[in-house]
Formats: structure tokens, sequence, C-alpha cells
């Protein structure tokens, strides 16, 4: 018999695990693509505003730009001390007011329609929102055109086959100049608030609204006890976005009275006062104040948000 060696195994080295990065280097990678997007928007955003905020503290007027000088806080006491500007904050609020309680209001009617099962009810859905895809000027000019003129209007067409000759053919717009601009923003963001409102329909608990009708509740408690409650959140939330587009709302008021009769809303006064009268520090100014209110509404508006996806997690 021969003897056979056996030669003993050679182990490999051990390898050393690689460093793991960081949790913060891990978080800077998985956010470096979002920068390029991030720079553009404090470019196109944020510099502009800060730009604006340094015009506001000057008098500045665009046609003798070498007489500016640096003014402080007298653009924004003259801004605030001025009865037109009072008197557009005004207009501001009855305009918003106005046309965010009635979108709301129409808006729940027809998320409330939408809300049961009839046939058509996805061609009268897309009808309903296409007000709200239109290019805001395009809206404001079928209004003024289409169904406001006082000779080829659609309104007068209707009074005079109703009427006859002897029918009154008033002009809209001249006689009732805001309510003209309230009626066309309805129109057109009543669709917004339906769905938001169809939204919080459609995520009610059907168990517990089943429960309540075999208990002998009748639609109006139904709706009173149950719906509304729950859709109260939702109602805020219309509420609060559409106050921060229709404060900021220009095309309306530019595109159907200029303006005049009394309809000059805030950004229509900060028009005014830098492409009319010139003065860049008090248009700055009244900008300013603009954004401010629209920030604070908007601190809201986000609160609410949150509040909704917070509930909807604690209901998954």
């Amino acid at each position: 018999m021969t003897a056979t060696t056996s030669t003993p195994l050679t182990r490999a080295p051990a390898r050393t695990p690689s460093p793991r990065p960081s949790g913060r280097l891990r978080a800077w990678v998985t956010r470096a693509p979002l920068l390029p997007a991030l720079i553009f928007m404090i470019a196109a955003t944020q510099l502009p505003f800060v730009a604006t905020l340094v015009i506001s503290f000057f008098d500045w007027n665009a046609l003798y730009p070498e007489a500016r000088s640096f003014t402080g806080l007298a653009n924004y006491q003259e801004v605030l001390a001025d009865a037109d500007l009072r008197k557009s904050v005004w207009t501001t609020i009855l305009l918003t007011a106005t046309v965010v309680l009635a979108s709301l209001v129409i808006g729940l009617g027809l998320a409330l329609l939408l809300d049961r099962k009839f046939r058509g009810r996805g061609v009268v859905r897309t009808l309903l929102i296409a007000p709200f895809l239109l290019v805001p000027v395009a809206a404001a000019l079928l209004w003024k055109h289409v169904l406001y003129n006082p000779e080829y209007g659609l309104f007068n067409g209707v009074l005079h086959w109703v009427g006859g000759d002897g029918a009154t053919q008033p002009d809209w717009i001249s006689n009732t100049p805001l309510i003209a601009i309230e009626l066309s923003l309805i129109w057109q963001w009543t669709p917004f608030m339906m769905l938001i409102l169809l939204a919080g329909l459609q995520s009610r608990d059907t168990e517990l609204i089943e429960a309540a009708r075999m208990d002998g509740a009748s639609n109006w408690q139904v709706f009173r006890h149950l719906t509304l409650p729950h859709l109260r959140r939702y109602l805020e939330l219309g509420a609060l976005l559409g106050s921060i587009y229709i404060v900021q709302n220009f095309d309306a008021v530019f595109t159907i009275t200029s303006g005049g009769l009394g309809t000059a809303n805030l950004p229509y006064t900060v028009y005014q006062s830098f492409y009319q009268a010139h003065e860049n520090g008090l248009a700055s100014a009244a900008g300013v104040l603009v954004v401010i209110g629209s920030l604070i509404i908007a601190t809201f508006a986000l609160r609410v948000v949150s509040s909704l996806f917070r509930e909807e997690v604690s209901r998954a």
C-alpha cells in the first residue's frame, strides 16, 4: 500500500466589507437627480421675487431711472394709504368670496349627481369638466362676446326669442360689471370644486351609509349627519385652493371690464401701477403684499392637505 499524503487546503483571505456610505451621503446621492430642477425653480421663482422685494424699497419711476432713490418702507405706507388700493382690496375679497362660495355650492350639487350611477355618466362628467380646461383668457372672451354682447350675445338673443321685438336688451357688462366677472369665474371654477368633492364622496364608508339606511335614515339625514361631516376637509381644501387662485386672477378682470366700473382687483392695480403709471417701486410693494396674502392662504391649504393625508393613512 502506498501512503497518500494530503496537502492542507489553503483558505482564501477573507474579504473586508466595503465601507457603506453614511446616511447623509446616501441622502445626497438620492437627491442629486432633483438638484437641476431645484436650481431651475429657484432661478425662475425666488430670484425674481427677491428682485421685486429689493425694488419695493426704492422710489423708482421707469420714465426717470436716474432719479431713483432708497425710500425704505415709504412705498408700503403709500400703498396701504391709497384709497384706490383699499377699494381694490375690498373688490378682491368680495370677488373671491362670491366665486368660491358659489362654486362650492354648485360643485357639491354636481358631485352628488355624478356620485350616482346613470347612463351616460362618463359623458356628463367630461362635459362638466370642460370649462376648467379652457385657457382663462379664452373663457373670459367667450363670456364677453358670445354671452354678454348686447347686439349678438346669447343672453339677449334668448330675451328677444322669449319677449319678441319689444324685449329689453340690457348691456350686461355695463349694468352689472362685477357680477359679469363673477359669473364667468364661477362657470370656470365649479368643475374644480366638483372634482375635489367627488373624490371626497367616493372615499366615504359605504357600510356606514348602508347601516344608516337600514336604520331608517332618510337621504337628508344621511347627507346632514354622515356625508357633510365627511366632506368638511374637502370643502376646506376646495375653498383654500380656490381662494389662492382667484385672489391672483387677472385675466377675467382685464378681458371683460379692463378694470373699469369698480372691478379693479389687486392684480389689476399692480398692473396699472407698473405698466401704466410706470411706478416700479409702488407696483413691487403692492405685488409683495399680494404674495404675502397668498402665502398665508397657502399655509392653511397645506395644513388641510396634510390632515387629509393623515386621515387616509390612518384608515389604510
